[in-house]
Protein backbone atom coordinates (compact mmCIF):
# COMPACT_ATOMS: atom_id res chain seq x y z
CA UNK A 1 0.00 0.00 0.00
CA UNK A 2 1.48 3.50 -0.82
CA UNK A 3 2.11 5.54 1.97
CA UNK A 4 0.13 8.60 2.76
CA UNK A 5 3.28 10.83 2.12
CA UNK A 6 3.69 9.57 -1.45
CA UNK A 7 -0.27 9.74 -1.70
CA UNK A 8 -0.17 13.49 -1.24
CA UNK A 9 3.56 14.02 -3.21
CA UNK A 10 1.13 12.29 -5.82
CA UNK A 11 -1.91 14.91 -5.19
CA UNK A 12 0.63 17.77 -5.69
CA UNK A 13 2.64 16.78 -8.87
CA UNK A 14 -0.24 16.00 -10.83
CA UNK A 15 -2.76 18.35 -9.69
CA UNK A 16 -1.80 21.46 -11.55
CA UNK A 17 -1.72 19.02 -14.96
CA UNK A 18 -4.69 17.59 -14.30
CA UNK A 19 -6.81 20.50 -12.85
CA UNK A 20 -5.10 22.37 -15.73
CA UNK A 21 -7.29 20.13 -18.13
CA UNK A 22 -10.19 20.19 -16.52
CA UNK A 23 -10.77 24.25 -16.20
CA UNK A 24 -13.42 24.63 -13.01
CA UNK A 25 -14.73 28.03 -14.23
CA UNK A 26 -15.80 26.16 -17.51
CA UNK A 27 -19.37 26.49 -17.90
CA UNK A 28 -21.80 23.34 -17.41
CA UNK A 29 -24.43 22.85 -19.55
CA UNK A 30 -27.45 21.07 -18.94
CA UNK A 31 -29.74 18.76 -20.70
CA UNK A 32 -33.44 19.91 -20.95
CA UNK A 33 -35.37 18.95 -24.08
CA UNK A 34 -39.09 17.90 -22.30
CA UNK A 35 -40.15 21.23 -24.09
CA UNK A 36 -39.76 20.00 -27.78
CA UNK A 37 -41.74 16.94 -27.51
CA UNK A 38 -45.31 18.83 -28.19
CA UNK A 39 -44.54 22.21 -29.91
CA UNK A 40 -47.04 24.99 -29.05
CA UNK A 41 -49.59 25.67 -31.71
CA UNK A 42 -48.51 28.92 -33.02
CA UNK A 43 -44.86 27.16 -33.73
CA UNK A 44 -46.37 24.69 -35.74
CA UNK A 45 -48.81 27.33 -37.31
CA UNK A 46 -45.26 28.66 -38.70
CA UNK A 47 -43.80 26.00 -40.17
CA UNK A 48 -46.96 25.01 -42.04
CA UNK A 49 -47.34 28.52 -43.45
CA UNK A 50 -43.28 28.44 -44.60
CA UNK A 51 -43.85 24.82 -46.15
CA UNK A 52 -47.34 25.93 -48.00
CA UNK A 53 -45.39 29.15 -49.55
CA UNK A 54 -42.66 27.52 -50.45
CA UNK A 55 -44.96 25.08 -52.41
CA UNK A 56 -46.29 27.76 -54.25
CA UNK A 57 -42.64 29.25 -54.79
CA UNK A 58 -41.58 25.48 -55.70
CA UNK A 59 -43.91 25.46 -58.93
CA UNK A 60 -42.13 28.55 -60.60
CA UNK A 61 -38.65 27.06 -59.80
CA UNK A 62 -36.60 23.74 -61.03
CA UNK A 63 -35.65 21.94 -57.87
CA UNK A 64 -34.65 18.70 -58.84
CA UNK A 65 -32.68 16.51 -56.79
CA UNK A 66 -30.86 13.43 -57.05
CA UNK A 67 -29.98 12.54 -52.93
CA UNK A 68 -33.37 12.12 -50.78
CA UNK A 69 -32.01 13.56 -47.73
CA UNK A 70 -34.93 12.53 -45.68
CA UNK A 71 -35.92 9.25 -47.66
CA UNK A 72 -34.69 6.60 -45.17
CA UNK A 73 -35.37 2.99 -44.79
CA UNK A 74 -35.04 2.82 -40.76
CA UNK A 75 -37.01 5.12 -38.14
CA UNK A 76 -35.42 6.72 -35.57
CA UNK A 77 -36.43 4.08 -32.71
CA UNK A 78 -34.69 1.78 -34.40
CA UNK A 79 -31.33 3.99 -33.58
CA UNK A 80 -29.96 3.87 -29.65
CA UNK A 81 -30.10 7.14 -27.90
CA UNK A 82 -26.82 8.59 -28.39
CA UNK A 83 -27.18 8.39 -32.50
CA UNK A 84 -30.42 9.68 -32.19
CA UNK A 85 -29.24 12.81 -30.65
CA UNK A 86 -26.50 12.94 -33.15
CA UNK A 87 -29.08 12.24 -36.03
CA UNK A 88 -31.59 15.50 -34.89
CA UNK A 89 -28.25 17.51 -34.30
CA UNK A 90 -27.20 17.01 -37.82
CA UNK A 91 -31.00 17.68 -39.34
CA UNK A 92 -30.77 20.56 -36.81
CA UNK A 93 -27.50 22.22 -38.70
CA UNK A 94 -28.26 21.94 -41.73
CA UNK A 95 -32.15 23.49 -40.93
CA UNK A 96 -31.06 26.32 -39.69
CA UNK A 97 -28.15 27.24 -42.01
CA UNK A 98 -31.02 26.72 -45.16
CA UNK A 99 -33.46 29.18 -42.73
CA UNK A 100 -30.78 31.53 -42.18
CA UNK A 101 -29.74 31.99 -45.88
CA UNK A 102 -32.80 31.19 -47.99
CA UNK A 103 -32.61 31.65 -51.42
CA UNK A 104 -35.72 32.77 -52.10
CA UNK A 105 -36.07 36.39 -50.59
CA UNK A 106 -39.97 36.27 -49.70
CA UNK A 107 -38.75 32.90 -47.63
CA UNK A 108 -36.59 35.18 -45.46
CA UNK A 109 -39.88 37.21 -42.96
CA UNK A 110 -41.91 33.40 -43.08
CA UNK A 111 -38.18 31.44 -41.74
CA UNK A 112 -38.05 34.21 -38.60
CA UNK A 113 -40.00 32.06 -36.17
CA UNK A 114 -39.10 28.53 -37.22
CA UNK A 115 -35.85 29.38 -36.90
CA UNK A 116 -35.85 30.67 -33.87
CA UNK A 117 -37.17 27.98 -32.29
CA UNK A 118 -35.15 25.46 -34.12
CA UNK A 119 -31.91 27.23 -33.13
CA UNK A 120 -32.98 27.12 -29.56
CA UNK A 121 -33.68 23.76 -29.82
CA UNK A 122 -29.79 23.14 -31.36
CA UNK A 123 -28.61 25.08 -28.38
CA UNK A 124 -30.18 22.72 -25.84
CA UNK A 125 -29.31 19.60 -28.08
CA UNK A 126 -25.85 20.51 -27.92
CA UNK A 127 -26.08 20.82 -24.27
CA UNK A 128 -27.32 16.89 -24.05
CA UNK A 129 -24.51 15.93 -26.21
CA UNK A 130 -21.90 17.07 -24.59
CA UNK A 131 -22.91 15.93 -21.45
CA UNK A 132 -21.40 12.61 -19.77
CA UNK A 133 -23.69 9.69 -19.16
CA UNK A 134 -20.99 8.77 -16.78
CA UNK A 135 -17.53 7.59 -16.03
CA UNK A 136 -17.24 4.58 -18.45
CA UNK A 137 -16.07 1.21 -16.69
CA UNK A 138 -12.44 1.53 -17.01
CA UNK A 139 -13.12 4.59 -15.28
CA UNK A 140 -14.30 3.26 -12.43
CA UNK A 141 -11.62 0.03 -12.37
CA UNK A 142 -9.23 2.54 -12.21
CA UNK A 143 -10.67 4.33 -8.93
CA UNK A 144 -11.02 0.99 -7.31
CA UNK A 145 -7.53 -0.11 -8.30
CA UNK A 146 -6.09 3.40 -6.87
CA UNK A 147 -7.74 3.23 -3.71
CA UNK A 148 -6.57 -0.04 -3.19
CA UNK A 149 -3.50 1.41 -2.91
CA UNK A 150 -4.15 4.76 -0.48
CA UNK A 151 -4.19 7.23 -2.48
CA UNK A 152 -6.77 9.84 -1.48
CA UNK A 153 -10.21 10.15 -2.82
CA UNK A 154 -9.34 13.17 -4.50
CA UNK A 155 -6.45 11.87 -6.78
CA UNK A 156 -8.36 9.06 -7.39
CA UNK A 157 -11.10 11.34 -8.60
CA UNK A 158 -8.49 13.44 -11.19
CA UNK A 159 -7.63 9.81 -12.34
CA UNK A 160 -11.03 9.24 -13.10
CA UNK A 161 -11.87 12.69 -15.21
CA UNK A 162 -8.66 11.76 -17.05
CA UNK A 163 -9.29 8.54 -18.10
CA UNK A 164 -13.11 9.76 -19.00
CA UNK A 165 -11.77 12.42 -20.79
CA UNK A 166 -9.18 9.89 -23.05
CA UNK A 167 -12.57 7.84 -23.48
CA UNK A 168 -13.47 6.95 -27.40
CA UNK A 169 -16.47 9.24 -28.47
CA UNK A 170 -19.79 7.78 -29.28
CA UNK A 171 -19.35 5.59 -32.86
CA UNK A 172 -22.37 5.83 -34.88
CA UNK A 173 -23.85 2.95 -36.10
CA UNK A 174 -23.97 1.34 -39.55
CA UNK A 175 -27.22 3.58 -40.48
CA UNK A 176 -26.65 6.50 -38.91
CA UNK A 177 -23.12 6.51 -40.42
CA UNK A 178 -24.48 5.86 -44.17
CA UNK A 179 -27.28 8.71 -43.37
CA UNK A 180 -24.57 11.04 -42.24
CA UNK A 181 -21.91 10.38 -45.26
CA UNK A 182 -25.25 10.59 -47.81
CA UNK A 183 -25.43 14.14 -45.97
CA UNK A 184 -22.18 15.34 -46.70
CA UNK A 185 -22.32 13.96 -50.16
CA UNK A 186 -25.56 15.94 -50.24
CA UNK A 187 -23.98 19.39 -49.50
CA UNK A 188 -21.17 19.08 -51.48
CA UNK A 189 -23.04 18.19 -54.70
CA UNK A 190 -26.38 19.04 -54.82
CA UNK A 191 -27.58 23.16 -55.46
CA UNK A 192 -28.35 25.05 -52.57
CA UNK A 193 -32.55 24.98 -54.11
CA UNK A 194 -32.21 21.48 -53.37
CA UNK A 195 -31.13 21.18 -50.33
CA UNK A 196 -33.46 24.47 -49.18
CA UNK A 197 -36.40 22.05 -50.83
CA UNK A 198 -35.34 18.55 -49.13
CA UNK A 199 -35.32 20.71 -45.68
CA UNK A 200 -38.36 22.82 -45.89
CA UNK A 201 -40.64 20.13 -47.57
CA UNK A 202 -39.48 17.63 -44.44
CA UNK A 203 -39.77 20.11 -41.85
CA UNK A 204 -42.10 18.47 -39.86
CA UNK A 205 -39.84 15.13 -40.04
CA UNK A 206 -37.03 17.09 -38.11
CA UNK A 207 -39.78 18.32 -35.73
CA UNK A 208 -40.88 14.58 -35.29
CA UNK A 209 -36.66 13.62 -34.71
CA UNK A 210 -36.69 16.20 -32.36
CA UNK A 211 -39.80 15.30 -30.29
CA UNK A 212 -38.27 11.47 -30.50
CA UNK A 213 -35.11 12.51 -28.55
CA UNK A 214 -36.90 14.77 -26.43
CA UNK A 215 -39.51 12.24 -24.77
CA UNK A 216 -37.79 8.90 -25.75
CA UNK A 217 -41.11 6.70 -25.09
CA UNK A 218 -42.85 8.40 -27.49
CA UNK A 219 -40.78 7.61 -30.38
CA UNK A 220 -42.48 5.78 -32.35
Amino acid sequence: MLCPMFAVVLVVGLGPLLVGAFPQDAPKKTCRLSQYGSLVSSELMAVQKLREHFVDIMLLTDRKCSTRLFHRKWKPNELSVPDRLLLVEAELDLTVAVLAHPTVHKLAKMSQQPLAFLTQAREDLRGCVSVPLGLPAPARWHRRWWQRRGVSLVLTHMLSLQVAAEAPSHQPSGKLRHWLQKLETAKKTETAGCVEASIILNLFQVVNDLGCVAIPERCT
